[in-house]
Order: C-alpha cells, then structure tokens, then sequence
C-alpha cells in the first residue's frame, strides 16, 4: 500500500509487514531539504504507530546514492542564519533521534553515496546492508560545519572513538570494504543483489515474534549505556513480557506441531 507524503521527494508504502521510506531525490544523489525532513518525520511516525508494520526499511531512489546528506543548494534559503540552522538542527534531529529510539528495528538499504547526513541517518539504524559500489563520507570539515553530541555519539558507538575521528578529521571518503572493517556496515554485498537480501532479511523479521525482536532492540540501547545509568528493571520486564506473551505460547506449539509459527505481537 502506497502512503501519501506531502512531498514527492519522498516516498514510503506498507507490504506484508514491512514499512518502506524512500528518498526520491535522484537527481541530486538524494540530498535531503527540510521539507524532505519534515515528511520522513511524518511516515516514521506512521510506521510506528502502525501494528502491522513490524520492520522499517530506508532507502534511496536511483541506485547511486542511499542520502548524500542536506541539500546545500538549500543552505542559503534554509541554513543562512543562526535561527534557521537551529530549525533545522531541531527538525533533522527529530527524524534521528525518532528512527533511533523507534521501537521496531530498522534496517538501511545502501547503495551508492552515504554522505554526510547519509552517514548520521544509517548510524540510527539498527542494520545497515551495502552494495560494494557504496561509498562512505562526513565532509563536514570542508564546509565548516558542526555536528552534535548526539550524532557523534551514535556513529562511535558503532565504531568507536579513533575512526570517528578519522571519518571528521580527514572528511575523505571510504571504500564498502574499509566501511565493513570499521564496522560501519554489517555486510557488503555485489551490486544487483543488495534488494533481494534486505527484503529476505526484513521478511525474516517480519516473521519472528514483535515481542522479542522489541526486547533485544531495547535491552541492546541498555547494555550500551554507561552500568549506573542502565534500566535494569526495564530490562526484566520485557524479558517477562516476552515470556508472559500468547505468541510465547504459540512459538511452543508450532515447534512441537513442526510449523511455521503466526505470531502477533502480544
């Protein structure tokens, strides 16, 4: 099912439990404009608040980039002074600090250019899958640009603190392969086969019980938090949610009746 969007720039639909959001800006490599934010904003709150949808895809139209990061043909219209900068500031963290957090796991779809925004928008997700065409980059030192705690945060998380630092110190950009090995991305596949592996990937999750799947994205954000800051007892409730469940009941009886389980999600 196709959703409308308030700008063609940006695309999403719904198929068998899998959330699919688009950046259609090809002809500019996907770069993203404020207006782009503010719908990517509205379909992940779509996809959240939806039960049916139990994974999130990201992707970007072309073939040749995933997002090369914010429109800087926009910059003079929509980052020219402190107060627009703060907007947008405020409005492309609401789209990151939203994926980051959103409880449904969330994969990205990279193929091409991961730029700069790029970057910081597949650093929310929870798996990232690239072509081996894919390049990897955060130009911010050539614009002058700043970037919050938040975003650095997530990003070292992901592949600590001396190859975030030569990600921002040399703004170069790095090769599918020498992504992988920072652990940036979880898999490097050959072009022409990145689609068929998301949507099996998503599919697989789609199938598995929303309940764990929720619980270990959870537990996860947890585990990395510094030990005296850490929800232990949230931790121990989704583990007794989980076992507490019907679908825990039905994980058992089609194991012993040897067939695909038909969970949902409570």
């Amino acid at each position: 099912m196709e959703l409308a969007t308030t700008t063609p720039k940006m695309q999403a639909r719904k198929d068998a439990g899998i959330g699919w959001m688009t950046f259609n800006n090809p002809e500019r490599h996907n770069a993203v404009s404020m207006e782009m934010w503010q719908a990517a904003e509205s379909i992940l709150a779509d996809f959240a608040e939806d039960p049916e949808v139990r994974v999130i895809v990201l992707s970007g139209a072309g073939g040749k980039a995933f997002v090369s990061g914010a429109d800087i043909s926009k910059f003079e219209s929509e980052r020219s002074s402190a107060e627009a900068v703060a907007a947008y500031n405020a409005q492309t963290e609401r789209v990151y600090g939203g994926l980051y957090r959103l409880a449904k796991p969330v994969i990205a779809m990279i193929e091409g250019h991961c730029i700069g925004g790029g970057v910081a928008l597949a650093t929310c997700c929870d798996i990232r899958i690239c072509s081996e065409n894919s390049s990897f980059g955060i130009p911010a030192a050539r614009l002058g640009l700043g970037y919050g705690l938040k975003g650095v945060s997530r990003l070292m998380s992901l592949i600590g603190p001396s190859y975030t630092k030569e990600l921002f110190f040399t703004a170069r950009r790095f090769t599918a392969a020498e992504a992988e090995r920072m652990g940036l991305v979880n898999r490097v596949l050959p072009r022409g086969e990145v689609q068929d592996f998301v949507a099996t990937m998503a599919q697989e999750i789609a199938a598995n019980a929303p309940l764990t799947v929720t619980s270990i994205k959870r537990i996860v954000g947890e585990a990395l938090k510094d030990e005296a800051t850490r929800d232990t007892a949230l931790c121990d409730q989704l583990v007794a949610e989980c076992f507490g469940s019907q679908d825990y009941i039905e994980g058992r009886r089609a194991f012993l009746e040897k067939r695909k389980p038909a969970f949902q999600g409570r």
